[in-house]
């Protein structure tokens, strides 16, 4: 299995470490991924579709640091974070479907553009605005990504009380 590969590999260096989770660290990546969800609205309000890219693809990125928190993991490296989800929905470790890595990170050429290739491209190209279909894209994803991470936490969180 390649992403067991990259995901053991990504241990072997320390770019993730196994961790006790602290439940006020993921609240905390949580309200930051909100907080990155209403610099979104405000940019694209504003006029700064480029920068809205950026905060959507942040949103995305706390959420997924608070479930490996939850999971008893903290991430030193945006890939090596995305990979150790795949690698838990690869291995059944939690119930989310395969869609929110493609969404965050591409997994096939023949998909769209992802959230963290976009964010690159808006956060160190020369371009300033975004086209619509692209922007909505982002946001409608970012919400339900939140939405998504925030929703499995708290049933991991239930699951771990009813084994109490």
């Amino acid at each position: 299995m390649q992403i067991e590969n990259k995901f053991k590999d990504c241990l072997r260096k320390k770019l993730i470490n196994k961790i006790n989770a602290d439940k006020s660290n993921i609240e905390g990546h949580i309200s930051k991924a909100k907080h990155y969800l209403r610099a979104m609205d405000y940019n694209i309000k504003g006029g700064f579709s480029d920068v809205a890219v950026s905060n959507a693809f942040y949103a995305m990125y706390h959420s997924l640091l608070a479930l490996l928190l939850k999971l008893g993991y903290e991430a030193r490296n945006q890939e090596c974070a995305i990979n150790a989800i795949q690698f838990f929905i690869e291995t059944k470790k939690i119930n989310l479907d395969m869609k929110y890595i493609d969404i965050i990170r591409r997994t096939s050429e023949n998909k769209p553009k992802d959230a963290k290739t976009l964010r690159e491209e808006f956060q160190y190209g020369i371009e300033t605005s975004v086209n619509k279909d692209v922007l909505n894209l982002m946001k409608n994803n970012a919400i339900d990504f939140v939405e998504t991470f925030e929703m499995l936490i708290k049933e991991c969180q239930r699951k771990r009380k009813a084994y109490l």
